[in-house]
């Protein structure tokens, strides 16, 4: 269960301008369950043009293809789609103090880094890049049928590069 966010500092799906917005996605899987399939919300940003909000909801859910199809487990795993929000976002980045507010679904709130060097692994698009492992003072996802809050886990803060 967790919380995955995107600021698109550049970047369009064909003539459509995506720069500057937020998208992000609450999900639940299990490796335990065969296939470990997806249950996952979208939320894109309300204030972008509809235009922009079919071109993100493209693109996140793997219908145009591209790299979404290697990087995005959701989109080559079993999966189903709960949701897709259009809703206020809230984001910011900054490193080691990243904040994420979906209004009346997410909040996440990263206190720091982890110390140490140990490095966690797992499925999460771009978790190749060089990044850094955080601590998350607060992960609350309150969107049925997602609803979970966790204190003090993992989270990775790391820049990607999609294509497609």
């Amino acid at each position: 269960m967790g919380v995955l966010s995107w600021l698109i500092e550049q970047g369009a799906a064909d003539d459509t301008d995506l720069s500057g917005l937020p998208v992000a996605l609450a999900c639940r899987y299990s490796d335990d369950e065969p296939g470990s399939p997806w249950t996952w919300a979208l939320y894109v940003d309300a204030r972008a043009s509809s235009g922009q909000q079919a071109a993100l909801e493209g693109i996140f859910t793997g219908r145009l293809g591209g790299d979404a199809l290697r990087h995005f487990p959701w989109a080559w795993k079993p999966s189903e789609l709960v949701a897709v929000r259009p809703v206020d976002i809230e984001v910011d980045h900054t490193r080691r103090r990243q904040r994420l507010r979906i209004r009346d679904h997410v909040s996440v709130r990263i206190r720091d880094r982890v110390a140490g060097d140990e490095t966690v692994t797992c499925v999460i698009p771009g978790h190749e890049r060089a990044g850094e492992e955080l601590i998350a003072d607060e992960l609350i996802v309150e969107d049925a049928p997602l609803a979970f809050s966790y204190r003090g886990v993992c989270g990775y803060g790391a820049t990607f590069d999609y294509a497609g």
